[in-house]
């Protein structure tokens, strides 16, 4: 792997959770444009790349409502474990943010999950709110990119909706370094096409669902 400082990368959100919880607050969601450190964008992209061969294609639902629909996403999936420094030092600095959001906001969040995830040339995913058929653990959407040097011209656009409408309510071009926040269950979203192979990181805090007869998450 190449030589990254990602000592440098903690805390990894620096003083962004200020801006980010006052956003949450007033109106749900947080764009920052580069605002992590590149150092560990970079290890982590290069993380991703060495695990190309173990993605899988990505679905919708969980356990025995995971479904493929190529027709509404076509991307990749890898899940991080913290099995390697990168993903170790992105996952601390989630668990900081967690405890932060719970700290200011209230919010019971539980625990986090997070993929990577590869868009080839030409792959999407269609217009969509980020919660499981029949559940509602999904609290907050974190998401953050790892290209460097991407263009307007390559595509691969985040775009989020207003809740229950099909106005834009912003563009996100998936650069190294920018984080997307918002409400799982309030803001529709889609990935445009990509002309170019994109790689971010999706995630999402949870709330505890776990009853007598199921546990969450599943194991």
């Amino acid at each position: 792997m190449t030589d990254v400082d990602l000592e440098s990368a903690l805390p990894v959100f620096g003083s962004v959770p200020d801006a980010i919880i006052d956003a949450i607050a007033e109106r749900g969601w947080y764009v920052g444009e580069e605002v992590l450190p590149a150092s560990l964008m970079l290890a982590l992209r290069e993380d991703a790349q060495a695990r190309r061969a173990a993605f899988d294609a990505a679905g919708t639902g969980r356990g025995l409502n995971h479904d493929i629909r190529r027709r509404l996403r076509t991307d990749a999936i890898q899940w991080l474990d913290g099995s390697s420094e990168a993903q170790r030092v992105w996952l601390e600095g989630c668990e900081a943010l967690r405890l932060a959001f719970n700290r200011h906001l209230f919010m019971g969040l539980f625990n986090f999950e997070c993929h990577y995830a590869r868009y080839d040339s030409g792959d999407f995913y269609g217009k969509h709110l980020d919660a499981f058929r029949g559940e509602r653990n999904r609290v907050l959407t974190v998401v953050t990119y790892l290209n460097p040097d991407w263009q307007p011209e390559n595509g691969g656009e985040l775009v989020i909706y207003r809740p229950d409408s099909d106005e834009e309510l912003t563009r996100v071009l998936p650069r190294l370094g920018t984080l997307v926040v918002f409400l799982s269950e309030d803001y529709p979203h889609e990935v445009l096409p990509a002309r170019q192979e994109r790689l971010s990181i999706a995630g999402w805090y949870r709330i505890n669902t776990s009853s007598s007869d199921r546990v969450d998450p599943a194991r």
